[in-house]
């Protein structure tokens, strides 16, 4: 049974609930930090009214965690692909394994995949090999695309012109980079998810000036639980564990800056994440 809202250790100042149903789009639930107290944590989300979870899949076990996520809980999906930082293990293997778990109903979008050349845990050559490899599996399914980039928005955008003819939507997740960049994605028809991250006033200040720019039938909103919490809650929170509950301060910090009510912001970002993962409207 889940937990009371006040029975758990989030703070009375932080149950923040949104003024209508929200969808965090990338929630990354499989991570270990949420083993034990997973039950609790969807109380409060949906306490929060973030009533839709699109749970990450990072490689083929939390792929296939985020399903079993999926089939458990009312309002979950998954997302079922292989991250730039994992990219060195792909092979034909591992690629029919993935095509199998896009072919199921719980999985809406095919990632979380990409580039990242800030860390390069996997070369740039293996991570453009994996990438291409699996926006052909999009190609085939049909699936819209979960994307990561980092410090490869040049080669990102032009491996994504190459293939924009044979995909269908793709949102580029936890957006953090310039101007030029945005313009880019938006430039490809792309969406673009924001997080916590413009929340920082140490390293994303310079996204309060370009959310403007992002047409709400493109943006949507994400928590990355666990990682990036956002800096604008009024109470400090043990552990300092990002979870759901809190996608309602992203909604206010992104509403602020993008010059509408968090009503209207609430009801776009929900109403475009259900178009874009095509979700039952009534979720």
């Amino acid at each position: 049974m889940a937990a009371p809202i006040e029975d758990t250790f989030l703070p009375e100042a932080l149950q923040f609930r949104s003024p209508s149903p929200l969808v965090d789009i990338g929630a990354n639930l499989t991570h270990e930090s949420f083993g034990k107290d997973l039950e609790a944590v969807i109380a409060r989300a949906r306490a929060a009214q973030v009533s839709t979870l699109i749970v990450t899949g990072t490689d083929l076990a939390h792929a296939e965690q985020a399903v079993e996520l999926a089939r458990q809980y009312a309002g979950f999906y998954a997302t079922a692909g292989v991250h730039p930082h994992d990219a060195s293990g792909w092979n034909a293997e591992l690629a029919g394994k993935m095509a199998a778990l896009h072919a199921l109903p719980e999985v809406v979008a095919v990632g979380e995949c990409g580039l990242d050349f800030n860390r390069n845990f996997s070369t740039p050559k293996e991570q453009e090999h994996a990438f291409e490899a699996q926006l052909a599996l999009a190609a085939e399914s049909g699936l819209p695309l979960f994307l990561h980039e980092r410090d490869a928005g040049p080669r990102m955008r032009e491996i994504l012109t190459s293939w924009r003819g044979d995909i269908s939507d793709a949102v580029i997740h936890c957006f953090t980079a310039d101007r030029d960049t945005l313009h880019g994605y938006l430039d490809l028809d792309m969406h673009i998810g924001l997080t916590g991250w413009i929340c920082d006033e140490r390293r994303g200040h310079h996204l309060r000036t370009l959310v403007n720019d992002i047409p709400l039938e493109r943006l949507m909103i994400e928590t990355d639980c666990p990682y990036l919490l956002p800096r604008n809650l009024p109470a400090k929170l043990k552990g300092r564990r990002h979870e759901p509950a809190l996608l309602p301060w992203i909604l206010k910090e992104i509403a602020q800056w993008h010059g509408v009510s968090k009503a209207e912001l609430a009801s776009a970002t929900t109403q475009t994440a259900q178009r874009f993962f095509r979700l039952p409207t009534d979720t």
